[in-house]
């Protein structure tokens, strides 16, 4: 990318963004933060005895719901269902696709009257655009019905004609009315400060606390002062804080060595008689010592209360009635937004001898699995075939099983040591990780390309990975590399059955986590390695013939269909430019392959010099693609974006939501989509439960992602979680069905 041209990309950036803020620049003041019942002015008159009108005047720079917008009658008026207009669509930050209304919302409820005054309940919520949204309001009014002598109209039921629940002073900005802090004390232990200003509180069970930049260290519990008990409109029985919270939070160690990490800290607190902020999020470095690995702070309780303070709720049973539950020191928290609270989480696996071998069985069948896939097939099937034709002896058949699965067996430890180190050292690695970067993903397009054009007789390579890939006498190393190659091509096509082996790989210590990677490895070399070992296996196949070419050529094409796929999937990374900068390099190597394979049976040294420096230059866009800036995400229809502060605000709020971690070069994720999540059922399934779809993309690597992934210790995506109120998310299967998935969605709904 030239200078001239980075600079013209760097200056459109720059003025896209100053457009997108300067609509917002008028109401980025906090202070100018309005009381509820004067951003949203509620009336109410009865024009008709049959339909009574309420209206909202909502001031500038507010807005309000429209599904959060109810109204329940009683008294001498028996109303119907609430005519609102139709709003502004848009995607909310907190609650997904919504409508909303500005300046006024005229609402009519029609019934029939029965009396001469109707009693009202009204509910509705609304937000300023400085990004605080008020808590869900609620107002009695009474109405005088036409032909009545009594009361005023829109008079409200609250003495002295106040309304119910009107706030008191204008609130603070969110950074000054409340202050975080965090100090490491010794390696094993951080102090948490919350403050609240004078005249605001903090919620207890609405606060999280997630250490990140080190996997080998895990917030544990907090353990929290004396609060007070406080009955709140939302709710109920709660502990506040009116005054600064000294939290103790224990920190677990997989290693003793200093850590630099960051406390993501997430709380609610309220203005005391006012308005109720979103769930907010701070981030604190924090300079861990060294520590005791495998120790954490003294175990006590979540919370705890002394003698002489007003705390009668800061027990395990007011966790429990605040619908989290009770908490254990000894497990690493997770956040849950929803409750408020650190839901347990279940531990690292222990490696005993009955669940250790189960996982490892469940390897062995995954990788024996492995060998069906269309990118592994072509490979085991002449390598099969060839050992089959060659007639040698059995110490040189079983020398090349050998070979082959020692290959196989090395490359899988070499992925897995990979994997363990990037996770030991923080980063969220997972299965699928290698797929992220476009460098490999280029490689392997490449890769398959090219045993495609070996399989279609294009050339042929001695190494054991061309066309004389089924030649038995390649001798070790080629037996040694196509172990390596089966390896290479089958990383895009591990599949969901997988998930619980890799789960307990990436989270057991690594010794256990080393031996299912190899038992993997075992089980997609080991029918080859009968072959070579059981001469009777060897008899049992085809007898060689002129089948075997026509074979060889048709198996060229599922790896032609493979690099294809990988083109699209670098196409998504870092857009159509890369993939056709791949495509030429593909043809420069095909040109170079092809002359290379003339010149070597010409016995031609310059043409075969030739030929092989064509194939360094096709190979250049392999370091190219790096280069080229990631694609601008495709727009994902009615899905949200993925973000944990907008998840947290939408569990803030009750909602059901509809989580999907996906990437582009996941074929089960794919899969999913196509056949359950992008049909007209699901999104008439989101309607019926009024659920949000959360959409979150592991195309390139995301830290956001893959801090949710360890959340849930899943290995990589697919991933789909439900959250509804009340209760902890539920993770379903790897692979959908729509039957799954509306069960899942209706149970969330109906708590």
């Amino acid at each position: 990318m030239s200078i001239s041209y980075r600079f013209l990309l760097q200056a459109l950036l720059g003025l896209l963004l100053a457009c997108s803020i300067a609509p917002h620049a008028r109401a980025l003041d906090e202070r100018d933060l309005l009381p509820v019942d004067q951003a949203f002015v509620l009336s109410a008159s009865a024009p008709t005895r049959d339909r009574i009108e309420l209206r909202w005047q909502i001031a500038d720079g507010y807005y309000m719901y429209r599904h959060r917008t109810a109204v329940a009658a009683s008294g001498g008026f028996a109303g119907g269902r609430l005519d609102l207009p139709a709003g502004t669509r848009h995607v909310d930050e907190f609650f997904g696709p919504v409508e909303t209304y500005r300046g006024e919302l005229v609402a009519l409820l029609e019934g029939q009257a029965s009396g001469d005054e109707a009693m009202l309940e009204v509910k509705y919520q609304g937000c300023a655009d400085i990004g605080i949204c008020y808590p869900p309001q609620t107002r009695k009014l009474r109405v005088a019905l036409p032909g009545a002598a009594t009361a005023s109209a829109g008079l409200p039921a609250a003495a002295g004609g106040a309304l119910a629940g009107l706030p008191g002073q204008p609130a603070l900005p969110e950074t000054q009315a409340f202050s975080l802090d965090a100090i490491a004390d010794g390696g094993n232990l951080i102090q948490v400060r919350l403050q609240p200003a004078p005249g605001y509180y903090i919620y207890r069970d609405r606060s999280r606390f997630v250490l990140e930049g080190d996997a080998g260290v895990q917030a544990l519990a907090p353990r929290w002062p004396a609060g007070t008990l406080h009955r709140d409109e939302h709710f109920g029985e709660v502990v506040v804080y009116f005054r600064t919270a000294e939290v103790e939070l224990p920190v677990r160690r997989s290693h003793a060595r200093p850590v630099q990490a960051t406390l993501v800290a997430t709380f609610q607190g309220c203005q005391d008689g006012g308005l109720c902020y979103p769930p907010l999020t701070r981030r604190i470095a924090v300079d861990l010592p060294a520590g005791q690995a495998g120790a954490d702070a003294p175990a006590l309780a979540a919370t705890s209360s002394g003698p002489g303070t007003d705390d009668t709720a800061a027990t395990a049973a007011d966790t429990q009635d605040a619908g989290a539950a009770p908490l254990s020191t000894a497990e690493p928290v997770s956040p849950d937004a929803s409750q408020g609270n650190a839901l347990r989480t279940a531990a690292p696996p222990v490696a005993d001898a009955s669940g250790l071998a189960g996982i490892l069985l469940l390897a062995l069948l995954g990788g024996l699995i492995l060998n069906l896939m269309p990118c592994v097939l072509p490979v085991l099937s002449l390598k099969a075939l060839g050992l089959a034709q060659s007639g040698e002896s059995r110490q040189r058949a079983r020398a090349h099983a050998l070979w082959y699965t020692a290959g196989v067996l090395v490359a899988f430890a070499t992925v897995g040591a990979l994997v363990v180190g990037l996770r030991a050292a923080g980063q969220a690695a997972g299965w699928g990780f290698q797929l992220q970067q476009p460098w490999f993903v280029a490689a392997l397009a490449y890769l398959m390309f090219a045993v495609g054009l070996s399989l279609s007789g294009v050339f042929t390579l001695g190494g054991g990975v061309g066309g004389r890939l089924a030649a038995p006498r390649s001798g070790p190393a080629g037996d040694f590399l196509t172990g390596v190659l089966a390896c290479v091509v089958a990383s895009p096509c591990i599949a969901p059955f997988m998930g619980p082996a890799l789960a307990y790989a990436f989270a057991a210590t690594p010794p256990a986590g080393m031996l299912v990677f190899l038992t993997m490895g075992l089980g997609l070399a080991l029918p080859f390695l009968l072959i070579g070992l059981v001469p009777a296996l060897a008899r049992r196949l085809p007898q060689p013939g002129a089948w075997m070419e026509t074979l060889k050529q048709v198996l060229a094409f599922p790896m032609y269909l493979t690099a294809v796929w990988l083109l699209w999937v670098l196409g998504k990374q870092r857009g159509v430019d890369a993939a056709a900068l791949v495509l030429a390099g593909a043809a420069l190597l095909a040109l170079a392959l092809w002359a290379f394979e003339r010149g070597r049976w010409r016995s031609s040294r310059p043409v075969a010099v030739v030929a092989l420096l064509l194939a360094a230059v096709a190979l250049a866009p392999v370091w190219g693609v790096t280069r080229l800036a990631p694609a601008a995400a495709a727009p994902s229809g009615d899905a949200v974006a993925y973000s944990p502060q907008a998840l947290d605000g939408l569990r803030a709020q009750d909602r059901v939501v509809f989580v999907n971690m996906t990437a582009d070069w996941c074929v089960t994720c794919k899969a999913n989509e196509r056949n359950v999540l992008a049909r007209a059922a699901f999104q008439d399934l989101l309607g019926r439960t009024d659920a949000v779809y959360m959409k979150g993309d592991w195309t390139n690597a995301d830290p956001q992602i893959g801090t949710f992934l360890e959340e849930h210790k899943a290995v990589g995506v697919p991933l789909y979680v439900v959250y509804g109120p009340g209760a902890p998310p539920a993770v379903l299967p790897p692979v959908l069905t729509a039957a799954v998935v509306e069960d899942a969605l209706l149970r969330a709904a109906a708590r």
